[in-house]
């Protein structure tokens, strides 16, 4: 059944993963010509910048430097967005889409135990984002080797972690949706709602004291807050994500067990 779903997945991780692999050409590409303009994208140049933008934007590192450009270009916005549309329409194929078809009451009535469909589902997504994630961090280093901006690959690798973790959290959030619902607009609508706003709790709660508590219960938080490209792995966040997404996994898994598809 992996194998089937990876089929049922491939195109659109195909052409997900090309997408975001000419995204992180074309964006890192430009480094070398702002590399040698400090005077308009260095620190100083970019603190004139209104204080709302600068906090959407995760603070707006300054750019001349590797890993400033690969924080603010890069990984605290574009590319995790990216990744969790990739996720949310890949998870939606798993169940919300077939139901919505009518092919999946055909596969419910196959010889095949319910959880082991959702937790097959659930692994080929993660197996699918992963590639994903593998072919883009190679890509990645390369440019960023090719255009000299001097991050380890390990640091890459860290953050590109970040982004795989961040990534399947929402993905299986939207498989555990559209398996308790079979909806795939449900689905859609939960994971937006929480991304959004998780991103704007975490970036401008920074100076907004009435929502700065809500940081705990956005998965950006635990994403971006321990700063892989300057620190390196985030360990303790980064088990947050995975830990949350094995609930979501098994919340996805009782929720289809218990319901009834039409059969």
């Amino acid at each position: 059944m992996i194998a089937k779903s990876l089929r049922d997945f491939r195109r659109a991780l195909i052409g997900w993963t090309i997408g975001i692999s000419a995204f992180m050409t074309l964006y890192l590409g430009v480094y070398g010509s702002i590399k040698q303009n400090p005077d308009v994208y260095g620190q100083q140049a970019l603190a004139k910048f209104p204080g709302a933008l600068k906090d959407l934007m995760g603070g707006l590192q300054d750019f001349t430097s590797g890993p400033g450009y690969l924080q603010s270009v890069v990984y605290q916005l574009f590319v995790p967005m990216l990744f969790i549309v990739c996720a949310m329409l890949v998870a939606n194929r798993a169940i919300a889409q077939p139901e919505e078809a009518g092919t999946l009451e055909l596969v419910v009535t196959l010889p095949i135990d319910r959880k082991r469909f959702v937790l097959d589902r659930f692994a080929a997504l993660a197996l699918g984002l992963l590639a994903t994630a593998g072919v883009t961090l190679i890509v990645t280093w390369v440019v960023a080797e090719a255009v000299g901006m001097g991050v380890g690959f390990d640091r890459i690798l860290a953050a590109h972690t970040g982004v795989f973790l961040l990534a399947l959290f929402f993905g299986t959030l939207t498989l555990a949706v559209g398996a308790a619902t079979g909806r795939r607009a449900a689905a859609m609508a939960v994971v937006g709602v929480w991304a959004v706003l998780g991103y704007v709790v975490v970036t401008v709660g920074r100076s907004v004291e009435a929502i700065a508590w809500l940081k705990w219960i956005s998965p950006f938080h635990y994403y971006a807050e321990g700063q892989p490209l300057y620190q390196g792995l985030p360990v303790g966040d980064y088990l947050v994500l995975a830990g949350a997404t094995a609930v979501l996994a098994l919340t996805a898994v009782l929720a289809f067990d218990r319901r009834d598809v039409g059969v």
